[in-house]
């Protein structure tokens, strides 16, 4: 049994100059989890997903969801399944609902995700992102695995506010804190903090 730790990620991230341009909040307490499809089980895997967690995933680079998970698309039959309350199982039911279907590898305590959002966050992203991230370029649901300062993140846009959703290795959390409080200075880093 997988055993549940919620902790902070991005501890340091701390607000940076005056404004509210750009907000960010920790999400903590999701399960994470690798889906790497296994060779000729494409279609069995998409009707498997359907059924069980009532998701129309595709293998292309978007986030399909329901209320309770998603399936962020990060490469050629491969996905991060979010959990957004994950039980104290929940690799273990993945493991035993995707068997044969799809290797199924826990990341919980290896990203964090961090949610951003505000007026200024585009400004603020293109001054590391590599990718175009205007609406008609990157609309909600889509996603994309790219590097971030030298960073490699994956990244999912979640609305047109515009909020995006990031997910950076633990071992990089604290670099990416430094370029994003750098980055978003000039228009205001606002940081909230949820209770654990």
């Amino acid at each position: 049994m997988t055993e549940l730790t919620i902790s902070r990620v991005f501890d340091t991230l701390r607000p940076a100059g005056s404004g509210d341009g750009v907000a960010a909040i920790e999400r903590v307490g999701l399960g994470l989890a690798t889906v790497m499809l296994r060779r000729g089980k494409s279609c069995e895997l998409l009707q498997r997903v359907k059924r069980r967690y009532g998701v129309e995933l595709a293998d292309a680079p978007m986030r399909h969801r329901s209320d309770r998970i998603s399936f962020v698309g990060t490469g050629p039959g491969k996905w991060l399944a979010v959990f957004e309350v994950p039980t104290a199982n929940f690799i273990e039911d993945l493991q035993l609902e995707l068997e044969g279907l799809a290797s199924v590898v826990d990341q919980s305590n290896a990203f964090g995700v961090l949610r951003l959002s505000g007026p200024a966050l585009l400004a603020t992203l293109e001054k590391g992102v590599q990718i175009d991230l205007a609406p008609d370029a990157f609309p909600v649901g889509r996603a994309a695995v790219t590097n971030i300062a030298h960073i490699g993140v994956s990244i999912w846009k979640v609305d047109d506010v515009p909020t995006f959703d990031i997910a950076v290795t633990r071992s990089f959390a604290g670099s990416f804190c430094h370029w994003l409080e750098t980055s978003a200075a000039i228009h205001g880093l606002v940081v909230h903090r949820r209770p654990l």
